[in-house]
């Protein structure tokens, strides 16, 4: 059994939450970082994070999904939220940009890009990670966050154009291999194409992964992004499980021993 890193999970959206933590524990996991993606999502990220002390560490963020549904003094109290409270957080995250058509529709590119730099902004003052969504928008995302000074940054689940991911990795920042790497033969490209000391393992729990046979994920699915990782890259799992767990502890200042 390895140790692991669920490097991404919205924990707040668990059933039977001691449960599947139980389950991670069994799986090797060592510790989760749980994403926030609005106000309530990062109350709710906080407290389980108080729960399950030295195992789930949280990050406070805004996902750029929820957007459309604020106002702009709700936007104010969802950055003031993440402020106040980022001492207790390992990163800032999920934020980012989507330019998927439905998406922009609803919440405007510049919306998106002005919400992004005030949370960059947040991040960069109080020396904390970013964890950025780039879905459709990895130019743009990456240019932000580079205009800003970030010094770390993981693009999650990353699928784009490899003239990006080259400058993601020459700019000292991240990617995460979901399970996706299984099947998804964008994120697969991605994946085999970034050096093991920039990749991060995760899993964007519970979104419903697989082609032929569908699941829901949970955080002990890290292993499905470990061996997939492994297979396509030609590399023992230890090396891999080894590699990327160093990687997340020093990437979120994690408080475990190496």
């Amino acid at each position: 059994m390895y140790r692991l890193i669920d490097t991404h999970a919205h924990l707040d959206e668990i059933e039977s939450l001691d449960l599947v933590l139980k389950e991670a524990k069994g799986n090797g996991v060592i510790a989760i970082v749980a994403v926030g993606s609005d106000l309530e999502s990062n109350v709710k990220t906080l407290e389980i994070s108080q729960k399950y002390r030295s195992f789930v560490y949280p990050a406070l963020g805004l996902h750029p999904w929820q957007l459309a549904n604020l106002r702009s003094l709700q936007l104010d109290d969802n950055l003031q939220f993440i402020e106040r409270n980022i001492a207790a957080a390992v990163a800032v995250g999920e934020i980012g940009l989507d330019y998927h058509k439905r998406l922009v529709k609803a919440a405007s590119k510049e919306l998106q890009k002005d919400v992004l730099k005030h949370l960059l902004d947040l991040a960069k003052k109080y020396n904390k990670p970013a964890i950025i969504h780039s879905r459709y928008a990895w130019r743009d995302s990456l240019q932000l966050v580079q205009d800003i000074g970030m010094g770390k940054a993981v693009f999650h689940w990353f699928t784009g154009f490899s003239s990006v991911l080259k400058d993601i990795i020459t700019s000292g920042y991240f990617i995460s291999a979901t399970p996706a790497t299984e099947y998804h033969e964008e994120h697969r490209r991605a994946v085999k194409e970034t050096p093991l000391d920039s990749l991060l393992l995760e899993t964007d729990c519970p979104v419903t992964y697989g082609r032929e046979v569908k699941y829901k994920s949970k955080p002990a699915d890290v292993v499905k992004s470990l061996k997939a990782t492994a297979q396509l890259k030609g590399v023992h799992e230890a090396a891999v499980a080894e590699q990327t767990t160093k990687n997340a502890i020093n990437f979120f200042a994690l408080d475990i021993m190496l």
